[in-house]
């Protein structure tokens, strides 16, 4: 492999599991440990041989979990870490790796840490957080993220990372401005750090196959284009390059040539090109798909694929050689896919997630088309991103199988449309969507040009116009992949030179020679994969 990535990586597909609503085991409503073992399985027959978990550690869950007391325990209502390291090795016995979610840029009010820092009297914990004796809002009124929280403590207001029950971990600042603030080398500042390579080192060493970090380059305040940060992750690097060089490291970070070039195996895609169809780069969303921005997928068209492939290609090349760009179906914090595309379209939407360069994600419940629940109460601080963290849908029995607890109970109401989709009503019809997605990861690990090192080449992507066709290739082999995710019917020709063409996989997508040369007929919402000899 030309990169310095885990071997493992190149032919993975990941699935993302949102453990609250995965699989309830004790009947209390909320999914758990067991439940995800129970479910293993599944997962591998799927085709995923990786599993991105959402936090499972203790908490008072005002944000989902993404608030953590006890970055050393699971959270009760999951099990315990009996069960967690289960889990691994469960998972390890069927091929699968599991990598957790770290939050490492701040805590809960509630962890102890941040309890003992509230005390007006000196102890080791006074500035694992970031304190301000000021009365104040903000701390910096030019940075629009540099907010305080007043009022609660009497030493002064803390600095907040996301919602004001989370305060921020003191990992300094690269310029300081203000006389509480302490700079990167501070030797606080320097525990601050030593704590979470610990934490690292505690999930590692029982079992964990990496981390997703969530809010990847927030750690160093006031850091001009991240450049201490980067250092920060780069040295983090180094110590899995050491000690553990099968794991991985997964960025939030949206901005691949950053973070794939200052230590992370991978980074998402997904977000980073909101700016080449909003000219927004803070929407918080998928613009490739999500029909509110004219996606490149939909009926209607209107999409510019030019945009997109010339935005990506910059960070492809840029990042190749270090790491992947990853695209996902979607995750916690945006709307499902079915929201708005029916099942004839998310199978094109698929067969281009799982036919690009990266790892692929999956997330729990689009392999089946789950719907975005609309209109529920807000849980655990989900706001909007609650319609998306509905229970898993397994059959047609009490909940849709995913609890045999009162539905009152659940942690969130299941679809109840009789048309539900689940697990069982698809697992075994051809047809179905999960067929198709499952027949898809089958093809990628097939072939080689398909996975994650296989060059990506457009072959044909113009201005307002469809299909998208691009190339695959790795090793000598060759795979054309067209995506027409259009109403109309097209057939071109494409510049490649080709004695012969076999179809792999397609729906209403054909391919022949004309003149030494691939000639497509696509019809609508179509696409197509064929080896080229």
């Amino acid at each position: 492999m030309s990169k310095n990535t885990p071997e493992w990586l190149e032919r993975t597909v990941f699935y993302e599991i949102y453990p609250q609503s995965f699989y309830d085991t004790n009947a209390d409503g909320i999914g758990d440990i067991n439940g995800i073992i129970a479910k293993l399985d599944y997962v591998k027959e799927l085709g995923c041989d990786a599993i991105w978990l959402n936090p499972w550690y203790d908490s008072p869950f005002q944000d989902a979990g993404y608030d953590i007391r006890n970055f050393y325990m699971v959270a009760p209502r999951y099990g315990t870490n009996d069960d967690a390291k289960r889990l691994f090795e469960e998972a390890k016995k069927r091929g699968i790796r599991v990598c957790l979610d770290l939050v490492a840029g701040h805590t809960s009010m509630d962890c102890e840490w941040f309890q003992k820092s509230c005390k007006t009297e000196p102890n080791e914990y006074s500035n694992r957080y970031i304190w301000s004796p000021w009365l104040c809002w903000r701390g910096d009124p030019e940075d629009h993220e540099d907010y305080y929280v007043s009022g609660w403590c009497p030493r002064g207001s803390y600095k907040a990372s996301f919602f004001a029950i989370q305060p921020a971990l003191n990992f300094g600042y690269a310029e300081t401005k203000f006389f509480w603030e302490m700079p990167i080398d501070h030797p606080d500042c320097q525990v601050t750090l030593a704590e979470i390579v610990k934490i690292l080192r505690f999930w590692l060493d029982m079992g964990c196959s990496g981390f997703r970090v969530d809010m990847a380059p927030s750690l160093i305040k006031r850091d001009k284009d991240r450049i201490k940060t980067q250092e920060l992750w780069r040295g983090i690097r180094s110590m899995f390059d050491s000690d553990y060089p099968d794991a991985v490291l997964i960025s939030e970070w949206f901005i691949p040539s950053e973070s794939l070039n200052c230590g992370f195996h991978m980074d998402f895609a997904m977000m980073h090109y909101c700016d080449y169809l909003t000219r927004d780069d803070s929407c918080w969303t998928m613009p490739i798909y999500q029909k509110q921005y004219k996606p490149i997928f939909r009926r209607e068209g209107g999409g510019d694929i030019t945009m997109f492939v010339e935005n990506y290609l910059k960070d492809y090349y840029a990042t190749k050689d270090n790491g992947y760009m990853c695209f996902v179906s979607g995750n916690h914090d945006v709307n499902r896919l079915r929201k708005y595309y029916t099942d004839e379209e998310m199978k094109v939407i698929f067969a281009f997630l799982l036919t690009m360069p990266g790892v692929p994600f999956i997330y729990y419940g689009d392999e089946i088309g789950m719907r975005y629940i609309e209109g529920l109460q807000s849980k655990e601080g989900g706001d909007t991103r609650t319609g998306s963290r509905t229970p898993m849908q397994w059959s047609d029995g009490k909940n849709l199988g995913f609890s045999e607890g009162q539905s009152d109970d659940l942690y969130l109401p299941v679809d109840s449309l009789s048309d539900a989709p689940t697990v069982d009503s698809q697992i075994n019809d051809n047809e179905s969507l999960y067929s198709e997605v499952k027949r898809l990861v089958e093809l990628r690990k097939q072939h080689k040009a398909l996975c994650a090192d296989g060059e990506f080449i457009p072959v044909y992507a113009e201005k307002d116009q469809y299909p998208f066709v691009y190339m695959r290739e790795m090793d000598g082999e060759r795979v054309l992949v067209l995506i027409n995710s259009t109403d109309t019917e097209y057939s071109l020709p494409v510049d490649v030179e080709a004695d012969d063409v076999i179809a792999l996989m397609n729906e209403g997508c054909d391919a022949c020679i004309k003149d030494g040369k691939v000639t497509f007929s696509a019809k609508g919402v179509s696409y197509g994969i064929f080896k080229i000899d």
